[in-house]
């Protein structure tokens, strides 16, 4: 189940030592994931992108690093730097982090370790976060809320709503994320900006396939090379190919894209065999967890609340 799995590589199963179940899959992850937490409390990094350093006037820290993330904090939690007189919300937007900050290596590492074909993983070349609009977040915020308050993850050592980091690959139609590109671009063609700036949007179901395993849903998976989607003619028990594939330029460019999400899994269903008239998960639970075995080679977990699932973190790398 994907609750079971490191919080440190997101990859690799829970150690169980007999008696307990642990955060970590190993001890090379449990130091990487203390490290992490350090460096992070020791930067004093943003309360919003959790990236940056706070900002600093010369007489006091804030708890933003900009004016950006000021706006885009959760009402009640505005920092003295915003001020909504001297410039509009800059959100959504994108924020590249360096490759010297303990993030980029700590998703790196989940985007390798999660890329089971064979072979090298390919080279991560960029990470932004995804910074959301206050009022996207406060209703992705609000949701997990709700599915806590059902399933009381947190008092069994899970997160609340047992939110799971989650990939997601779809069209780019435009050069954001390569170098000197940020701004999102307006194409309807391009899934990946409408993605960032407005998250997902049940009503895109089936625009590339016209079908979906398990129904019309939100499809992520915690592999970053997941079988999902081929452009062959098969039939619908048949169709898979690399998330890598499904992660496709229609511009020309030298990089491609994936998206690292937030989801809030909930109770998971588990599922084997295929049932494409699904709307919603089985009464009782959050969503649906594809499994390995029968139809399905490799895991997925499905959503069907628009509020489930946010884009966190936008990773380019060279195909």
């Amino acid at each position: 189940m994907s609750s079971n799995l490191c919080i440190s590589c997101h990859s690799r199963p829970k150690y169980v030592d007999g008696s307990r179940t642990h955060n970590f899959c190993s001890k090379t992850c449990a130091r990487n994931g203390q490290q992490g937490q350090t460096s992070s409390a020791s930067l004093g990094n943003c309360h919003v992108c959790h990236v940056r350093p706070k900002y600093s006037d010369g007489t006091k820290t804030h708890n933003y690093c900009s004016r950006t993330c000021a706006r885009t904090a959760p009402q009640g939690t505005i920092a003295s730097t915003a001020s909504p007189m001297t410039a509009t919300s800059q959100a959504p937007c994108l924020i590249e982090i360096t490759t010297s900050h303990p993030k980029f290596s700590e998703i790196v590492g989940q985007f390798n370790t999660s890329w089971r074909q064979a072979g090298t993983p390919p080279p991560v070349k960029a990470i932004y976060k995804v910074i959301g609009t206050r009022a996207s977040m406060a209703r992705y915020d609000a949701y997990r809320a709700a599915v806590e308050a059902r399933g009381n993850f947190t008092s069994i050592g899970r997160s609340a709503g047992n939110e799971c980091r989650r990939w997601h690959g779809t069209n780019r139609g435009c050069h954001l994320g390569e170098k000197g590109h940020v701004n999102f671009c307006s194409s309807a063609a391009c899934s990946l900006c409408c993605i960032l700036q407005t998250s997902y949007k049940l009503q895109a179901f089936g625009k590339k396939t016209g079908w979906g395993r398990f129904g019309s849903g939100i499809y992520a998976s915690s592999t970053s090379s997941k079988l999902v989607y081929t452009p062959f003619t098969l039939t619908p028990s048949h169709k898979i190919a690399r998330s890598n594939d499904y992660s496709r330029n229609l511009a020309q460019s030298p990089w491609k894209a994936v998206i690292l999400n937030k989801v809030v899994v909930g109770r998971g269903y588990k599922m084997k065999q295929d049932n494409s008239s699904l709307t919603a998960a089985p009464n009782g639970y959050d969503s649906v967890l594809g499994e390995i075995g029968g139809s399905l080679n490799k895991d997925e977990v499905i959503i069907y609340n628009e509020d489930a699932i946010r884009p966190s973190w936008l990773v380019m790398y060279a195909p």
